[in-house]
């Protein structure tokens, strides 16, 4: 097996960018084919983390600087937190983290709802739930570990 089929298979051929299937019989020169993105630590010039499966455009367009992982048009927040700075941190202290505003509390269940579900592909051994809290005409959206 190859370390492409390793990563795909770990990975259940889903970029980890985008959030979007992979399809494995692509070529790998296709925008849309596979690739292995090699994560590294923040320090510059640090080696080692861990290899993920990423679209070759995605892991094109990302190149060397810090992924961003977006959050979708359709969710009503304000203020989102960066997704891969929130999953460093909950991993490494645990704990919680405020992530966004809502301007409603159903616009903050929808967002805690995608962001657990994103968030099991995007970290699986990070296990969070949300805490939605109200407060200055607004609603608090927190990840808890």
């Amino acid at each position: 097996m190859s370390k492409m089929d390793e990563v795909g298979e770990r990975d259940a051929w889903r970029c980890w960018l985008c959030d979007e299937p992979v399809d494995a019989t692509m070529s790998v020169n296709d925008p849309r084919g596979p690739s292995v993105d090699s994560i590294t630590t923040a320090k510059k010039g640090a080696k080692g983390g861990q290899e993920r499966l990423a679209h070759r455009a995605c892991n094109t367009k990302k190149g060397a600087v810090k992924p961003v992982v977006p959050w979708p048009d359709h969710l009503f927040v304000v203020d989102p937190a960066p997704i891969i700075g929130v999953v460093e941190q909950l991993t490494r202290k645990g704990g919680r983290v405020a992530v966004a505003r809502c301007p409603s509390k159903a616009d903050a269940i929808e967002a805690g709802d995608w962001l657990v579900d994103r968030l099991s592909r995007l970290a699986p051994g990070l296990s969070v739930t949300t805490r939605i809290d109200a407060g200055g005409g607004g609603f608090l959206l927190v990840l808890t570990t």
